[in-house]
């Protein structure tokens, strides 16, 4: 066990160390710059999804708003509340600037990654689509790399599926130990059943669950956060001034100064929002647009709120408190900002914070689920294997909610996650000349006055577009 535990530690220290950071920052920036800056053209467009007026046409589908709320209770998590605490706890306030930095950038990313899955999603008989990195592999690229598909979707029922949700489990039962004194096996139990009830539903049961959940997990966090910013405004720019002047090295908080803040602001920021790492494309694939630059635009929202918003209210109810000392060893993790919520509201918080993990993890777990299923998919059509899955996914979470080192088996998580974004950010290169088509071609759709640009597949008759799943967007 020692010998394989040395091999994925290694696979993690090659891929999340030396050349996953570095490509998602240079290919987020080179998006970013030769699209011309396009997700900052969209910004308001993004926010039409959330108040809009829904196609009549999405009756039977997903919508574009569920997909939207699918993926942002994936992407928020627990990165959002202890690893926001572990990355000013290493690297200072001023890690909140480069996670900042890392979103805008990533926002980038994820259109043209969602987009693209958009693009190359495939009909199913019950009327919902699939999609993905694994599928844009294989009809993007060709057939000759269906063996990196594999390899993705291999690693994406690892990572995701089983290692995470074991995960999520564990810190659902944690939480509600410490703070309300629950047996582990009663939060594993009630864990299973709601769990087993979603999955079972499939899609459009776990939209439709997330169009309930999502809103009231993140409105009520910001509405905490709020408040404690609102009771401490005096102290506000004092907190902004110190993740600015940290960011770039005007004072030193922690031990490794800039180079500290920048190395924890990026690496917590992608671990976050996920930007670029291939999960969120997934999700993105089953919702009814007229045009996939649509669902990438929308789905650069879901980074906005993970990053710029959930994490930034974490970060200012730690700043703003006095539990946090910088440069000192001590308080981490879930715990800083437990304590931060409880000096700024009272012991009262506690419970509050063990919500938020409650609603936090289960969205995750939905979301995974419905990753390691559409993985499963490009593996095998044999529907045996969705009630394996189905049930495995039930049962892990199960075992890491009442066995507290449990998730210490799934040591093979991160390494694998490290993985498949290196083989969805290979694919992103090859394919990101197609992304800039479908990009002018909305533009110039918009420039001749198309209030909502429709894909023509025609105009891409070059490419391996199932067109059953655009035959009616006109």
């Amino acid at each position: 066990m020692g010998f394989i535990e040395n091999i994925f530690n290694a696979i993690g220290d090659f891929t999340w160390g030396w050349s996953l950071i570095p490509f998602l920052v240079v290919l987020g920036l080179t998006f970013t710059f030769v699209s011309g800056l396009v997700q900052f053209q969209f910004f308001g467009r993004m926010f039409q999804v959330l108040y809009g007026k829904q196609d009549p046409r999405t009756a039977g589908h997903v919508s574009s708003r569920e997909a939207l709320l699918v993926s942002v209770g994936g992407r928020v998590g627990g990165g959002n509340i202890a690893g926001v605490a572990v990355a000013i706890t290493l690297g200072g306030p001023g890690a909140v600037f480069w996670m900042w930095a890392i979103a805008l950038v990533g926002m980038a990313t994820s259109l043209f990654e969602c987009s693209l899955a958009q693009l190359y999603k495939r009909a199913e008989p019950d009327g919902t689509y699939r999609g993905g990195p694994a599928r844009y592999i294989i009809f993007g690229l060709g057939e000759q790399f269906r063996w990196l598909a594999v390899l993705y979707a291999v690693c994406l029922i690892a990572a995701f599926a089983l290692g995470f949700n074991a995960f999520q489990g564990n810190t659902v039962a944690g939480a509600a130990e410490d703070s309300l004194g629950i047996n582990r096996i009663w939060t594993g139990i009630f864990l299973a059943i709601i769990t087993g009830f979603v999955v079972y539903g499939g899609i459009k049961r776990i939209a439709k669950v997330a169009d309930v959940i999502i809103p009231i997990m993140a409105i009520s966090y910001i509405a905490m956060a709020l408040i404690i910013i609102l009771l401490n405004i005096t102290s506000l720019p004092g907190v902004i001034w110190d993740i600015v002047s940290n960011a770039f090295g005007l004072q030193e908080a922690v031990g490794g100064g800039m180079g500290a803040a920048i190395a924890q602001g990026l690496r917590r920021g992608l671990f976050s929002n996920e930007a670029g790492l291939g999960s969120a494309p997934n999700v993105a694939a089953v919702a009814y647009v007229r045009h996939p630059i649509n669902q990438g635009i929308v789905q650069s929202l879901s980074v906005f709120i993970d990053t710029i918003v959930i994490c930034s209210c974490t970060a200012f109810v730690i700043l703003l408190g006095d539990v946090y000392v910088p440069g000192a060893e001590g308080i981490n993790g879930v715990a800083l900002t437990q304590q931060s919520l409880v000096s700024h509201v009272g012991s009262w918080a506690q419970y509050f914070l063990t919500f938020a993990i409650l609603l936090f993890a289960f969205s995750s777990i939905i979301y995974n689920y419905y990753l390691g299923e559409n993985a499963l998919s490009v593996l095998s059509t044999n529907p045996k294997a969705v009630h394996i899955l189905r049930g495995a996914i039930v049962a892990l979470v199960f075992i890491g909610a009442t066995a507290p080192a449990a998730t210490s088996v799934f040591f093979f998580s991160d390494p694998m996650m490290g993985i498949l974004a290196l083989v969805n950010l290979v694919a992103l290169t090859m394919l990101f000349p197609i992304g800039l088509r479908l990009l002018n071609d909305f533009r110039q759709q918009l420039a001749a006055g198309v209030e909502h640009p429709v894909l023509d597949v025609e105009k891409f008759s070059d490419l391996n577009i199932d067109k059953a799943a655009w035959s009616d967007v006109k």
